[in-house]
């Protein structure tokens, strides 16, 4: 239970702890693509107001994790294959002239910890594995953008991160618990291509590697839900 306050510090705080409790339950799967969420009863299972429970549905509103729709009242986004196409075509923007920015700017500590990633990706390969296999992966990714020291690039995409690689998995069932078929040494084989380009300090090659890399991805992610 959050307890309720009412200086302006400690409810700007509670609020941000409302939306991260319901951001929570939307990426765990607890709160369903399409579900309605009430302000009453998020209210009453959290112990506090609708005040900030309204307020936190308005920020999450903003990250894209829910949508308001008039008169109806908010309810957690539901994903179409266009959707996902959009989604990775923005990414691959973003991640492409990312990986560009840090070949020219990547550390060798850098490097090797994604070099270990690597390494770690391949001994987790398998349904068994997935979970780590998954967070190896996006480590991957995190110090690649973080390495561009480009700050646009890198508040946009860890916020990105944070949201959308997560809930598309947990959208699908293809994919919540199992990888795509054929996908992951494939994937461990694009990977070694990026990091192969940031070794070399290739920018063109980095950008190019990192965004064949998650058209890739989303063609096949596509491909297997169009088959389901």
């Amino acid at each position: 239970m959050l307890a309720d306050t009412s200086t302006p510090l400690a409810h700007k705080q509670l609020r941000h702890e409302v939306a991260e409790k319901i951001r929570a339950a939307i990426l765990a799967g607890r709160f369903k693509p399409g579900e309605w969420l009430r302000q009453e009863r998020i209210a009453q299972e959290l112990g506090v107001s609708q005040m900030p429970v309204r307020e936190a549905l308005k920020e999450l509103a903003a990250e894209g994790l829910i949508e308001h729709l008039p008169y109806r009242g908010v309810r957690v986004v539901e994903f179409t294959p266009d959707d996902i196409i959009d989604l990775y075509a923005h990414r691959a923007f973003l991640e492409g002239t990312a990986a560009r920015a840090a070949a020219q700017n990547i550390t060798e500590e850098e490097l090797q910890e994604l070099r270990s990633l690597l390494q770690g990706m391949r001994a987790s390969l398998g349904p068994a594995h997935l979970a780590q296999y998954r967070l190896y992966n996006r480590r991957f990714h995190e110090i690649i953008f973080t390495a561009s020291r480009r700050q646009y690039l890198i508040r946009t995409l860890t916020q990105m991160w944070a949201t959308f690689p997560t809930m598309l998995i947990g959208n699908f069932a293809p994919t919540a618990s199992t990888p795509l078929p054929g996908r992951e040494r494939d994937d461990v084989a694009e990977h070694e291509a990026v990091l192969a380009a940031l070794e070399r300090r290739d920018p063109d090659a980095a950008e190019q590697a990192m965004r064949s890399h998650i058209q890739t991805a989303v063609e096949q992610f596509v491909r297997s839900l169009q088959q389901e």
